[in-house]
């Protein structure tokens, strides 16, 4: 049985979006395809008629300055952000989260675009663009805007894209600048491919011995990918030592709503591993910054 009628490869966004509007529905974009395939070969999706692969179009493939921001565009594979020099300069938080997902044949296919259009509550790349004052830019039949990177998610794998009608173009992170500084971690589950329990990112801003700004984020959070804005208050003007850290865990413990999964982990687990985790990716930027 084929799993779609149709497979269109437009070169540029125009001709995407000229597709969007008249192509047979229904219709899905498609880059890396390692979570779309699966889930249309084992039912777990509804089925499609027209894939549109925008794969060539040259504006989801640039990864690049502009101006006083990095662009990254959605159809990047994750394992170009893992080895690229400007990822790696500003953004390294988000590099030790791609370089996590799944293995290494994965990654060289897989794209960002993906992993945030996935919506899910945990995944690794998401978790650390929340933590980077992200904005997506957004494509539609009338143009293009911005939004920012939060507004993207309503619910548990649920985006706020319009089905069949807008496209993730890419996303727009600041360069990272003098006493600023990034982590991600994770703990996970090996099951074939290593699952994460929890995952944490954090970008912070020091002012001598003192916090300035911090974002933390934190999979999963809640039923969207989720910023622990409660244990930022906390910290925010504060040095780093054991009272403030733990006014903070206590903000993020009374504020996050972890669920209970077969898969991965129960809620109770992930209250009592979050403490270390936290702590961990929490000294690691503070530490990057000096």
């Amino acid at each position: 049985m084929n799993l779609w009628q149709n497979y269109f490869r437009p070169k540029t966004l125009t001709e995407a979006m000229d597709a969007f509007r008249n192509a047979p529905r229904p219709l899905l974009p498609i880059a890396g395809g390692t979570d779309l395939l699966l889930d249309l070969e084992q039912g777990r999706h509804f089925p499609v008629h027209t894939l549109i692969d925008v794969t060539s179009i040259e504006e989801l493939t640039l990864l690049e300055l502009r101006g006083d921001e990095l662009f990254i565009g959605a159809a990047v594979p994750v394992n170009r952000i893992v080895h690229d020099p400007l990822t790696i300069q500003h953004t390294q938080t988000l590099v030790e989260a791609c370089d996590l997902i799944a293995g290494p044949q994965v990654r060289n296919v897989a794209t960002l675009g993906g992993n945030v259009a996935h919506a899910l509550p945990a995944a690794d790349g998401t978790i650390a663009l929340l933590a980077l004052d992200v904005q997506a830019e957004i494509a539609s039949t009338s143009g293009t805007r911005r939004i920012l990177f939060n507004e993207l998610f309503v619910g548990p794998g649920k985006s706020s894209l319009k089905h069949g009608e807008e496209l993730i173009v890419g996303f727009y992170l600041p360069l990272l600048k003098n006493n600023q500084a990034s982590c991600f971690k994770r703990i996970m589950r090996p099951q074939g491919v290593a699952l994460p329990i929890i995952n944490v990112a954090i970008w912070l801003e020091r002012r001598k011995d003192a916090i300035k700004d911090i974002r933390i984020a934190v999979g999963p959070g809640g039923p969207t990918p989720w910023s622990a804005t409660e244990a930022e208050k906390a910290l925010i003007g504060q040095s780093l030592n054991d009272e403030t850290f733990n006014a903070a865990l206590d903000a993020l413990l009374a504020q996050v709503g972890f669920r209970s999964s077969a898969r991965r982990a129960s809620a109770d687990y992930r209250r009592h591993i979050v403490s270390g985790l936290f702590n961990d990716v929490l000294e690691t930027a503070w530490r990057r910054v000096g």
